[in-house]
């Protein structure tokens, strides 16, 4: 068997980072995923570069921040001069293989995605469980295995539902609830399994990428059935807290996605409760997906020389702060991940690093744990000393960049996040950048770690919240892209 490590990297997409018991969530059914962080690292505090899928998953592939990669909404395919991490794998001699959701380009199409120039020997695409494009690998496998549930949910293949079916749900679609035998994370965890289970003499790299917890929210019922919904809290909000909130707060309370979707304020307390119990159902059955790759990866004999990460792209709002999805708030409910590591005899049980990482690091530690080198315009650092336990000196600060990355909205909104130590600054960016109202919010996580209270006008916090702002202006240099080589000295 080959020294370098296989690595297995698992996705899931819209998940909150306080979303399982190992993170805080009591009420969660997540065994699999808490024994796993018991055996490795868990990562306190990582936050995404981008609080929407495709510009959350460039930052991932190239290891840029937003602004440097291109990739700046959804919809914007990543330029094709941007290099992916998992071609430098390839290269180095690893097998490669990609399940369910990349979105690197636009989807909302017959066609399947794109392919770049990406590595992958196993290319399985299916952008998620609704989207009625030729190439989804999942219908393929659902019109095989499940020939009736196909046919009773997709009856008419001339019509082109594709994602806007589940952004205009309330309570799930049929799909969503379907027995896990037929479900999309269930496809996800048996093509990894067969993946895994593959006969080779090089390591491999696999990307087992999950559509739930997004929406629309719906579980099977047998997961829905391990979920008690009043051991759930309620909404984290306060009466009058939208006014005290930038303007757009309340634009998004009312309605979702720029004003195309259902928001907080067309639902009942009740269906809310209902929303956040399926949810955490969701989170259930990947919980209960990723114990099934897991343990194949045990029987295979190859644990002990993988790299297991486990993430997600961005959060999910959930009804905290009155608001339903994701969208330019820039609240640790959307900018704050999971993020799981498990390497034995690498990393020591039990780990816990309280750190900010961000999603940019991950490339830079996937490649360093393969002996490959970062490339040049990586912008992160490996995780792999935090995660060993090591004493190094790490930054101190993370950010968040929303560039009318979602649904457009006229005006455009841009925001964004910089986080250091307990303190949180988000700026609603105005002209020049775009026609919106400056504004902005502070917050001291010590001790208001909802993020309830908005400081940013606040006197007696107007020196901490020009500290943060000159801060920014250094971190908004410090991430430009330099990473052309200065040839001559002139």
């Amino acid at each position: 068997m080959s020294q370098r490590p296989n690595v297995l990297f698992i996705c899931t997409d819209q998940q909150r980072g306080d979303s399982m018991g190992c993170t805080g969530a009591d009420w969660a059914v997540t065994p699999n995923l808490d024994q796993f962080a018991a055996e490795g690292a868990l990562f306190r505090n990582c936050y995404v570069q981008n609080p929407v899928c495709s510009p959350s998953r460039a930052s991932l592939f190239t290891g840029k921040y937003p602004s440097n990669h291109g990739l700046y909404a959804n919809g914007v395919p990543l330029p094709a001069d941007q290099h992916m991490f998992t071609r430098t794998l390839a290269d180095a001699g690893y097998d490669c293989g990609m399940i369910g959701k990349q979105h690197l380009a636009p989807c909302d199409t017959w066609r399947t995605e794109p392919r770049r120039d990406d590595g992958y020997r196993v290319f399985e695409w299916a952008h998620g469980p609704n989207h009625r494009a030729l190439e989804n690998d999942y219908h393929r496998w659902l019109r095989k295995m499940h020939p009736d549930i196909y046919q009773g949910i997709f009856p008419d293949t001339g019509a082109n539902e594709n994602t806007e079916y589940s952004n205009q749900s309330r309570t799930g679609t049929p799909i969503d609830h379907v027995p896990k035998e037929a479900h999309y994370s269930h496809w996800v965890a048996e093509r990894a399994i067969d993946f895994i289970e593959t006969d080779r003499t090089e390591p491999f790299f696999l990307m087992a990428n999950f559509f739930d917890p997004h929406h629309s929210f719906g579980a099977p019922q047998e997961f829905r059935d391990m979920i008690d919904a009043d051991a759930i809290p309620e909404p984290n909000t306060k009466v009058g807290e939208l006014d005290e909130k930038p303007a757009a707060h309340h634009a998004y309370s009312a309605k979702s996605y720029g004003g195309t979707a259902p928001g907080f304020q067309d639902y009942t307390s009740e269906e809310i409760k209902e929303i956040r119990a399926q949810y955490w159902a969701m989170n259930a059955l990947i919980d209960y997906e990723i114990g099934r790759i897991l343990a194949a990866l045990d029987a295979s004999g190859q644990a002990k020389n993988t790299l297991v990460v486990f993430t997600s792209d961005h959060g999910e709002m959930l009804g905290n702060h009155q608001q339903l999805l994701k969208g330019p708030q820039l609240y640790d409910d959307l900018a704050r991940v999971p993020l799981i590591m498990r390497w034995p005899d690498r990393f020591q049980p039990e780990t816990e690093v309280a750190e900010l990482v961000q999603w940019i690091d991950l490339p830079a530690t996937l490649l360093q744990a393969a002996g490959c080198a970062t490339g040049n315009g990586v912008q992160g650092r490996s995780l792999l000393p935090l995660a060993s336990g090591d004493n190094v000196a790490w930054r101190s600060w993370a950010i968040c960049e929303y560039r009318d990355s979602g649904f457009a909205c006229d005006p455009q909104i841009m925001t964004t996040m910089l986080r250091q130590g307990d303190w949180k600054l988000i700026i609603w960016h105005g002209e020049p950048a775009c026609g919106s109202t400056r504004d902005g919010e502070l917050y001291d996580l010590a001790r208001d770690p909802g993020e309830l209270q908005n400081l940013f006008h606040d006197p007696e916090h107007f020196a901490q919240r020009a500290k943060m702002k000159a801060l920014l202006l250094d971190v908004f240099v410090h991430v430009e892209d330099a990473s052309a080589p200065q040839k001559r000295i002139w």
